[in-house]
């Protein structure tokens, strides 16, 4: 993918669907010859959302009493089991046409997983992938330092892979937690994992960065692990999404 061209729109905080079927008119162009290969950064409110995967008995608390909460129930079509998206939580969706030398979905998810990694480095934590469960690990009693499942204390998830990829291209991607409230997962099994809690930037060094101060660190990162460029880093976080068309506002 060395030609591949990121243009990247930052949306600001947005429900979720809306942005779902943004993804899916951005996919819909791609998978058509036009548009654009587009980074979509945004912030959601708090929302369950249920994978291709997913298994009811996960979501822990009754849809009523998650309304009185303010934390919607949606189901997706991307994979895995059930996640959490809430304010604090940087999500990255990539909607990409992978070109003939990079059809392999593993090597994809392998891609954004590297791109979390590299973004945990810049305050300091280490991390990486633990065999048989998906997401981006840490030793929460050692953030600095990663050894691997074997070697870690206190295992916690960070970061969060979901996607589908349809005609070769992407949607869907990952979520990273900067500093979200950790107290909305109690909610769920994250994705079925039980054995194991979730963590946070805020929570491992104590950094309040906000997602919008993340947005452009985050698509660098990506166009480096794609071997791709950057077009631009595209403030949209004022504008109504139904405007958006074609890699532009109509």
């Amino acid at each position: 993918m060395g030609s591949t061209q990121l243009q990247a729109w930052w949306l600001g905080q947005r429900p979720y669907a809306p942005v779902h079927r943004l993804q899916e008119r951005l996919v819909s162009l791609r998978q058509a010859g036009q548009g654009q290969d587009v980074v979509l950064i945004v912030e959601h409110p708090p929302v369950i959302t249920l994978g291709r995967g997913a298994r009811r008995e996960n979501v822990l608390v009754s849809e009523d009493a998650l309304a009185a909460r303010g934390i919607e129930v949606v189901e997706t079509g991307r994979g895995g089991d059930v996640t959490l998206h809430a304010p604090g939580q940087l999500v990255v969706y990539p909607i990409l046409e992978l070109g003939p030398g990079r059809r392999d979905v593993r090597r994809y998810v392998g891609d954004l997983m590297e791109t979390m990694r590299r973004l945990a480095g810049r305050w300091d934590i280490d991390a990486g992938p633990v065999d048989g469960l998906v997401g981006l690990w840490v030793d929460a009693d050692a953030p600095s330092r990663w050894t691997g499942r074997q070697g870690a204390g206190r295992l916690a998830k960070i970061g969060a892979i979901g996607v589908r990829i349809s005609r070769w291209v992407t949607m869907h991607g990952f979520a990273f937690n900067l500093t979200t409230d950790l107290d909305l997962f109690s909610a769920i099994v994250p994705c079925g994992i039980r054995e194991h809690g979730v963590t946070s930037v805020a929570a491992l060094t104590g950094e309040q960065v906000s997602v919008g101060e993340a947005s452009v660190p985050v698509v660098r990162i990506l166009a480096e692990v794609l071997c791709g460029e950057i077009v631009g880093v595209e403030d949209l976080s004022g504008g109504e999404l139904e405007g958006i068309e074609g890699g532009r506002f109509e």
